[in-house]
């Protein structure tokens, strides 16, 4: 099997037929400079040591040299070869509040895009880990199973919104739990989850689905997004122009607040870390820099085909051509015979 990586240079092969008729054309001319001397009997004997067979041959010859040369430059890669590559890192899920809280302004642009840029910059950065996401409000669902495919990751990051989850409210229990769920069971170990949220509004006993996923061997680093002093939940219109801010019931201003206490109290239960985040974006390097230096599993292999380059063989053969027609002269021997007389 043969492929070629550069085909855009295959452009180059007209330059193969306008070569051919520029030596042509150079072959008539010069025989017609030659007639112009004399008649054809006496030119061919004047000219006799020239053999024209050769002037062929060489003309050909860089013709099929100009051609390799050009299948050379589309870097030919024949041949296969099977590798098996092993990949070795963490199970990782992040998990992210989507709720309405999340669009507070507290931390610039809101908190939930500034989640999600940390996000996306810290994907950049794995190496052979898998990656998984989790979107909350109210409720919990996979966004993103775990997968080693990077790119398909950051693209179902991009997707997230408050409108994804439509019941309303943090329940960081229904997070926990479906990570739980999400991380392979028969392991204990080698499973990382990151949650990121304001903490705030919390619905179910946290505690108790803490402990178990301690018990499953999940570590849970938390990101608290916001500021414990609290501000305003904007709303906006179909058209994403801002209208006001959110109210409760009595009309009053509804004020978000980080909660870091009960984000505190999930880390330390499991053996994680709390970490708020900062305009810096350095918490979630942080994390990653921890679980880096931490013991990793085999995450699988797979099996690859391979095309092994094979250009320097044409490069090769297109050498041998020009040496050949270097060397091969346009004259020939002739055999003279003295016919005089003793």
């Amino acid at each position: 099997m043969i492929r070629f990586v550069n085909i855009q240079f295959f452009q180059l092969f007209w330059l193969i037929p306008l070569l051919a008729v520029f030596f042509w054309y150079a072959f008539r001319k010069k025989n017609e400079a030659i007639l112009r001397f004399g008649s054809p009997e006496l030119m061919e004997k004047l000219t006799a040591v020239t053999s024209r067979q050769r002037q062929r041959l060489k003309a050909a010859a860089l013709i099929a040299g100009a051609a390799i040369m050009v299948a050379a430059i589309a870097r030919p890669q024949i041949g296969t070869r099977i590798e098996e590559v092993t990949r070795e890192g963490q199970d990782i899920i992040v998990a992210i509040d989507v709720s309405a809280s999340m669009m507070a302004e507290d931390i610039s642009p809101s908190r939930l895009e500034k989640a999600k840029h940390e996000i996306g910059e810290m994907i950049d950065k794995l190496e052979g880990d898998r990656i998984g996401l989790i979107a909350f409000a109210g409720e919990a669902f996979v966004q993103c199973p775990l997968t080693l495919d990077y790119g398909a990751a950051k693209l179902l990051l991009s997707v997230i919104n408050p409108n994804l989850i439509p019941l309303p409210g943090t329940n960081v229990s229904q997070a926990l739990i479906k990570a739980i769920e999400t991380f392979e069971q028969q392991e204990r170990k080698h499973k990382i989850l990151i949650l990121i949220t304001d903490g705030e509004d919390h619905v179910g006993d946290i505690d108790q689905y803490a402990e178990a996923a301690a018990r499953e061997g999940i570590v849970i680093y938390t990101v608290g997004i916001g500021t414990p002093e609290g501000v305003p939940i904007p709303e906006f219109d179909l058209a994403g122009n801002r209208i006001g801010f959110r109210k409760d019931s009595d009309g009053q201003t509804i004020v978000t607040k980080l909660d870091e206490l009960t984000l505190e109290k999930i880390a330390s239960t499991t053996g994680g870390k709390y970490f708020r985040a900062t305009p810096e974006e350095a918490e979630l390097d942080r994390i990653y820099a921890e679980i880096s230096s931490g013991e990793k599993k085999e995450l699988g292999s797979m099996q690859f085909t391979q095309f092994e380059d094979r250009f320097q063989y044409f490069l090769a053969l297109f050498i041998l051509i020009l040496l050949f027609e270097t060397i091969l002269p346009e004259r020939r021997k002739i055999k003279e015979e003295w016919k005089g007389r003793y």
